[in-house]
Parts: C-alpha cells; sequence; structure tokens
C-alpha cells in the first residue's frame, strides 16, 4: 500500500463529522491567508487590479477541467442568472477586497461574519421562503453584534467600516442565486461561469488604476490569492459532503483567530476587545439560525416521510 492511500484510509476512518469539522477549519485558515496576500499585493497594486489578478488566476486554474470535461458541459438555460450572479459577486468582491486593503483585517473579517444574517432576508425576497419570528429574533441579535464592533456614537463611523458589511449582503444575494442555479445546473459550470463574468466585469474597472508590478514577489502574492482561493472552495465543498451545515458552520469562525494572528505577524495589527465580542455575538447567532434551518429541513422531512407511508398504507 502506497503512503498516499495510507493517509486516504487514515482520513475515511475519521467519523464523517470529524472529517467536516477539520476540512471548514482548513477552509477558514485558506481564506484567512488569501485576504493576508490581499494586504501583501496592496503594497503595490489597488484593490480593483487585484481582484482582476485574482479572477483571472482563478479562471486559468479552471481551464484543465474544461478541457477535460469538454464544452458540452457548459451548455445552459439560465444565463441571465449567471449574468446576476456575477454582478453581485463583483460588487461584493470589489467591496471586500478594498475592506481588506483599508481597514484592519479582524474588524473585516469580524462584520463579514453577517452573511448569514442577510442570507436569511435574501431567501425571504428572492426565494419567498417562511422566515418564523425565532429566526428573525436570531438576525436581529447578529445585527447587534455589528453596531457592538462599529459603536456608534462612541467611535467615528467612516464610509469604509461600511465595506465589509455591504460585501456580506452581496455574497448572501450570490450564494441565494447558487441555490437556485443548482437546481439545474452543473456545478462546474456554475463556478467556471462565475469566474468568466468576473474577469470580466472587473477587466475594465482595472485599466483605470491599472500598474504592472515592480517585483516578482507581487506576482507570487496575487497568484497565491487565485490558488488559495481555489483550496478553500474545495475545501468549504468537501465540508459541506461530509456534515450537516448546521454541524460545521461554527467552524467557519476560526478565521478571526487565524486573521488575527497574520495580522499581528505580517501587520502589527491587534483586534480590540469590542470586535472579538461583536464577532462573538454574530457568530453565536449565525450557529443557531444554521441550527434552527437543519431542525426545520429535519422536521419538513419527517412529515413527507409520514405522509407517504400514509398514502401507501391508503391503496386498496
Amino acid at each position: 500500500m502506497t503512503s498516499d492511500s495510507g493517509l486516504a484510509a487514515r482520513l475515511d476512518s475519521i467519523p464523517a463529522p470529524v472529517q467536516g469539522a477539520l476540512y471548514m477549519i482548513f477552509a477558514s485558515a485558506c481564506f484567512a491567508v488569501m485576504n493576508a496576500l490581499i494586504r501583501l499585493a496592496a503594497a503595490e497594486l489597488e484593490p480593483l487590479q487585484i481582484a482582476f489578478l485574482r479572477n483571472i488566476f482563478a479562471l486559468a486554474f479552471m481551464v484543465p477541467w474544461l478541457l477535460r470535461g469538454g464544452l458540452e458541459q457548459l451548455r445552459t438555460q439560465r444565463l441571465k442568472l449567471h449574468i446576476w450572479r456575477g454582478i453581485t459577486g463583483i460588487i461584493a468582491m470589489v467591496c471586500w477586497f478594498t475592506a481588506v486593503v483599508r481597514l484592519p483585517l479582524s474588524e473585516a473579517v469580524a462584520l463579514n461574519f453577517t452573511v448569514p444574517l442577510f442570507a436569511t432576508v435574501a431567501a425571504v425576497v428572492f426565494l419567498k421562503e417562511i422566515v418564523r419570528a425565532r429566526r428573525w429574533s436570531a438576525t436581529a441579535v447578529g445585527f447587534l453584534g455589528v453596531l457592538i464592533i462599529l459603536r456608534p456614537g462612541f467611535t467615528e463611523i467612516t464610509p469604509l467600516m461600511s465595506l465589509p458589511v455591504v460585501a456580506a449582503a452581496f455574497m448572501a444575494i450570490s450564494i441565494t442565486i447558487v441555490k437556485r442555479l443548482s437546481d439545474s445546473e452543473n456545478v462546474g459550470a456554475i463556478v467556471f461561469y462565475q469566474n468568466m463574468i468576473l474577469t470580466v466585469l472587473s477587466f475594465v474597472p482595472a485599466l483605470f488604476v491599472w500598474r504592472w508590478p515592480g517585483g516578482f514577489e507581487i506576482w507570487l502574492y496575487v497568484a497565491g490569492v487565485g490558488f488559495v482561493a481555489v483550496l478553500a472552495h474545495l475545501a468549504l465543498t468537501r465540508a459541506y459532503t461530509k456534515a450537516d451545515a448546521s454541524a460545521i458552520i461554527p467552524y467557519d469562525y476560526a478565521r478571526l483567530p487565524f486573521v488575527a494572528l497574520l495580522a499581528f505577524f505580517l501587520f502589527g495589527e491587534v483586534a480590540d476587545i469590542w470586535t472579538w465580542a461583536g464577532a462573538g455575538v454574530i457568530a453565536a447567532s449565525s450557529v443557531y439560525i444554521a441550527r434552527r434551518e437543519a431542525a426545520v429541513a429535519r422536521e419538513a422531512r419527517r412529515a413527507a416521510s409520514r405522509a407517504a407511508g400514509e398514502s401507501v398504507k391508503a391503496r386498496p
């Protein structure tokens, strides 16, 4: 038995929920590294240019997949929805990259934890989902966490401080669109169209701030952003195949300690107590929402199973 197969066997011997947690923690670490690389690349490049280069490299990483499967796998009847996802995605990306460059990393990440909260709102508006009082209450508590971080009236709130929250709102809309697309579209095609549309949309804005990197390390940073982003999304996908979302979402909040460590050692930033406290409130409310959604889904499956059983019994 080779060492690779031995490693695979050892991984398979771990309980699936534990595997899911490990994949999620790895994804969180990758996202933290990606944010640090964005900040490092910003020593010479503007966020708009970094976003374009990130999309170019991400698209390049998908070429082997496209060559292996052929153009047939890109067939779609929902191109308009792909374009809308690209539009929301580019707004989220530009806001997020700018926030990572201009704000303390820990604060930006903590405020971006609001994605699940906005996803609740987006599900009601776009998917017509019914949300009960408990989920709305948890969502309201989560936004209270945002106020703890921003402390309006005690510190000056600048337009820059709103960017991670705006990015979270558009990320949530993008996630909602993905839910619609996943009903009929190939997962690889969804990712490919996203990267392709993002590349096109980010090209022209990048031209206005274009500057050729002066050092080879900057190219390594932007290539690293694309590569680590691919790793993060692969790990994230694996995590969701190993365990229920409600079980592994808590581990996503490992991003904050990872980012805090990188920010301290690379940039000398120290997260204040308000950032940690607000992030804790947002995380707790988001975890409750995820668990509540899982409970409702389980009850719906049980009801459907009971209805099917009764239908069978009623047959002559």
